[in-house]
């Protein structure tokens, strides 16, 4: 057995390389099913590709999987937005933390392992993936400061709710002052005494040449920001007086434009809750 799986070299992986548990890394996938495919859809990822497509891969340590029934995709806005379109498309989003540095090896692994769960039929082919990227981490801010959970937690911790917001600048410069509005004035203010624990903000990173056909190179890989809200509330409480009106303070400070801002409430693995409330 040892020679055929080369059990031998993980003995010495192991021993060296980075293996800190900061998210330096997430993978960020939000898919439609087929229309009719729903269930079939759902049944696979849960049963098997969370697992054998992610979650068993080196460095992916966290993961969660959430749902945007149809009354949450309506709360989704701009209603012309560069990520969906339409932009209720993508009614389950996936969300993953590798560790940091360890990007490449990640990436090496489930290139392999894809085209392995391909070549054996195990890659459900009716579904679209509308934003689909690996992201670098770039900060975390907190409401609470040191109380409470880390972004190292935020996947296993039992959040009632995600909004995604994704911001589009003008530039790759444009981008790093928008990052720093971001950090040092937007975020906490923004999420002091709300619903929202922590804000983790990533930026994309192109997908490798040798890539699954089915998914579409990353798009705006220097301009764009992945923020992921992570709330203590369910986000259908909550928006109109937090999440309605993300918009204006990108626009007002002349940063970039608000290219999505969706919210989703977690699956419960191992069932079909939610999947008849999708349409």
């Amino acid at each position: 057995m040892s020679e055929e799986t080369r059990s031998d070299v993980y003995a010495e992986l192991a021993a060296v390389g980075p293996y800190g548990v900061r998210p330096g890394h997430a993978l960020i996938t939000m898919v439609e099913p087929h229309p009719g495919h729903e269930y079939a859809y759902n049944r696979w990822y849960e049963d098997d590709h969370y697992y054998a497509g992610a979650m068993a891969m080196p460095w992916m340590y966290a993961g969660r999987r959430w749902v945007a029934t149809r009354d949450l995709q309506l709360l989704r806005y701009p209603e012309k937005s560069a990520i969906a379109q339409p932009v209720t498309a993508g009614c389950y989003i996936s969300t993953y933390w590798i560790t940091d540095g360890r990007y490449d090896d990640h990436m090496r692994w489930t290139v392999a392992i894809n085209k392995r769960l391909n070549r054996d039929a195990r890659v459900y082919q009716d579904r679209t993936h509308v934003f689909t990227a690996f992201q670098d981490h770039e900060v975390t801010v907190y409401r609470d400061g040191a109380a409470g959970p880390r972004d190292f937690h935020a996947l296993d911790h039992p959040y009632a709710g995600l909004v995604v917001e994704v911001v589009d600048a003008e530039s790759a410069g444009q981008r790093a002052e928008l990052l720093e509005w971001l950090r040092s004035r937007h975020l906490p203010k923004r999420v002091a005494g709300s619903p929202a624990a922590m804000v983790t903000v990533f930026r994309p990173t192109p997908l490798p040449g040798d890539r699954m056909t089915y998914v579409k190179q990353v798009e705006g890989v220097e301009t764009r920001l992945t923020l992921l809200w992570f709330l203590e509330a369910d986000p259908r409480d909550c928006w109109e007086a937090y999440f309605a009106d993300l918009e204006a303070p990108v626009r007002e400070a002349g940063l970039g434009r608000v290219e999505l801002v969706a919210p989703f409430v977690p699956t419960v693995p191992g069932t079909d809750k939610y999947v008849d409330r999708l349409r």
